[in-house]
C-alpha cells in the first residue's frame, strides 16, 4: 500500500471516531436535558455552542453537594405542597408564589445555591435529570382540583 492510501484510511478512521464521539455526546445531552436541549439549541447560534453551554451547566451542578431530604423534611414539604394545591383554585397567584418559595426552600435544603434565585432555579433544574416527584409525591399524584362549573342553562323555545 502506498503512503497516501494509509494516510487517507487514517483520516477516515479519525473522522469516523470523532463523529461517533460527537453523536454519543449529543445523545447523552439530549437524554439528560430532554426538552431543555432543544430549547438551548434553538437559542444558540450553533449546536456546538448549545452543547458546550449544557456541558458547562452539567459540570457546575456536578460540583455542588446535592443531598436528599430526610424523610421528616420530605413529609413536611409534601404536606405543604398539598396545602398549596388546595389553595390554588381560590387564590392562584398566591399559591404560585408560595409554590415558588417552597421550591426554593427545598432546593436550599438540598444544597443548591439560591443567591440569584431565578437564574439558579433555571440553570440547576435544567441540569438535573427530569424529576418524577414533587416534595416526594409522584407527579401522577400531584393534582390541581378544578372548580366545579355551573351547568349551562338551555333555552327551550315553545
Amino acid at each position: 500500500m502506498s503512503a497516501l492510501i494509509i494516510v487517507v484510511i487514517v483520516i477516515v478512521v479519525i473522522a469516523a471516531v470523532a463523529a461517533a464521539v460527537a453523536s454519543a455526546r449529543r445523545r447523552r445531552l439530549q437524554q439528560r436535558f430532554g426538552p431543555e436541549y432543544d430549547r438551548v439549541v434553538d437559542e444558540q447560534d450553533s449546536r456546538l455552542k448549545a452543547e458546550a453551554e449544557l456541558s458547562r451547566r452539567q459540570r457546575r451542578v456536578s460540583e455542588l453537594d446535592i443531598r436528599p431530604l430526610d424523610p421528616a423534611t420530605q413529609a413536611r414539604y409534601a404536606a405543604e405542597w398539598g396545602t398549596i394545591q388546595e389553595r390554588f383554585v381560590d387564590a392562584p397567584q398566591g399559591a404560585v408564589a408560595r409554590a415558588q418559595d417552597l421550591v426554593v426552600a427545598t432546593m436550599n435544603e438540598r444544597g443548591y445555591p439560591i443567591e440569584h434565585r431565578d437564574q439558579v432555579l433555571a440553570t440547576c433544574l435544567s441540569s438535573t435529570p427530569p424529576c418524577s416527584t414533587i416534595a416526594g409525591q409522584p407527579l401522577t399524584s400531584v393534582r390541581v382540583p378544578l372548580p366545579e362549573r355551573p351547568r349551562p342553562r338551555t333555552c327551550v323555545r315553545r
